[in-house]
């Protein structure tokens, strides 16, 4: 259910990064613009986490179906982020997205989780947070002052600017990517945060253990966060601890709620079809801006036409992947 219920917060906050465009759209459904952290914020690294949930809690695949399975959500990121290019050549294409870094994410920690001990694999979420961390704060060679409170102005976005050029999702001078190449470390450790919790999940009172470890993340975010901003373009070490920590507070509240015994909605409809729910909803992006589906715009008050807008594109998402939950159908990447 957890996984149903980020894939559908992650499909809600595109539509509406997607009408921010041409409509008003409450600050409460958008990114934060910079350092901070709004519930839109949560939804990714929520996934992230339960990837490596699903880790340790699924069948372990073999080194070749592990690393077959990632170029699978590779390619599939690639052609999903560069549809633009593919229909017009004369635009930049994009290297990073959202799969690819879910595909990278995925193979490491499914690679690493079981040849590792939860000792191990605690040392090196530390190891990889503080590191990032460090890396950060390396002077830029372009002789740019570094402020990790401000956009662009530290070396993993210079990094970037200098390895993937145009293939950047904020391009100029100070332009960076939100799925960049040295976020993929942090990001590898909120992965294996979600395997120790799904390995303590085994064992009784795993809802309170949760429980504490989520509030234990949460409170070390918030004392970390005057050093390090919460900033999930870099994906810093305090976003991952702040978003860690929420996930596994609301991972020990449906624990508790509806653990043991299965259960049967819309959010787990959209567990079993995380990718598919996800690949469909970019596909039918343009659908934002037809007018049969922007009407309540000429009805309602903004704030209540964007909501509604919403909700209509996150149901014509969701008709699909119901029908195939009710016939058994999924698709696996």
């Amino acid at each position: 259910m957890l996984r149903g219920l980020a894939v559908m917060g992650m499909i809600l906050v595109n539509a509406a990064a997607g009408l921010s465009g041409s409509h008003a759209v409450p600050t409460m459904l958008l990114h934060a613009d910079w350092a901070g952290f709004r519930l839109p914020d949560l939804m990714f690294p929520a996934f992230l986490t339960i990837v490596g949930m699903s880790v340790v809690l699924a069948p372990p695949p073999g080194a070749r179906d592990i690393l077959w399975r990632s170029g699978r959500l590779l390619l599939i990121g690639l052609l999903l982020t560069n549809m633009h290019w593919l229909a017009d050549w004369a635009q930049a294409p994009r290297l990073p997205g959202v799969l690819q870094r879910i595909a990278l994410v995925y193979a490491l920690a499914a690679l690493l989780t079981p040849r590792l001990s939860a000792r191990a694999r605690a040392g090196l979420i530390l190891a990889l947070l503080l590191g990032h961390w460090g890396l950060l704060l390396i002077p830029m060679p372009d002789g740019t002052p570094t402020d990790l409170w401000a956009p662009g102005q530290d070396f993993g976005s210079w990094l970037d600017r200098a390895l993937l050029g145009s293939f950047l999702y904020v391009k100029g001078p100070l332009g960076f990517d939100p799925e960049g190449i040295a976020g993929t470390l942090p990001a590898l450790a909120q992965a294996l945060i979600g395997t120790l919790a799904a390995e303590r999940m085994r064992r009784p009172g795993a809802a309170r253990a949760l429980a504490l470890a989520g509030a234990a993340l949460v409170g070390v975010a918030l004392l970390w966060a005057p050093w390090l901003p919460v900033v999930k373009a870099l994906w810093t070490g305090s976003f991952v601890a702040l978003s860690a920590g929420l996930t596994l507070l609301l991972a020990a509240l449906l624990h508790a709620r509806f653990d043991p015994g299965p259960v049967r909605n819309i959010a787990t409809a959209f567990g079993r079809n995380a990718i598919t729910a996800y690949v469909l909803h970019e596909l039918a992006a343009p659908l934002l801006h037809w007018d049969s589906l922007t009407f309540p715009y000429r009805l309602l008050p903004p704030a209540a036409a964007t909501f509604a807008v919403i909700t209509l594109f996150l149901a014509l998402v969701a008709a699909p992947i119901l029908a195939m939950d009710r016939r058994g159908l999924y698709l696996r990447v």
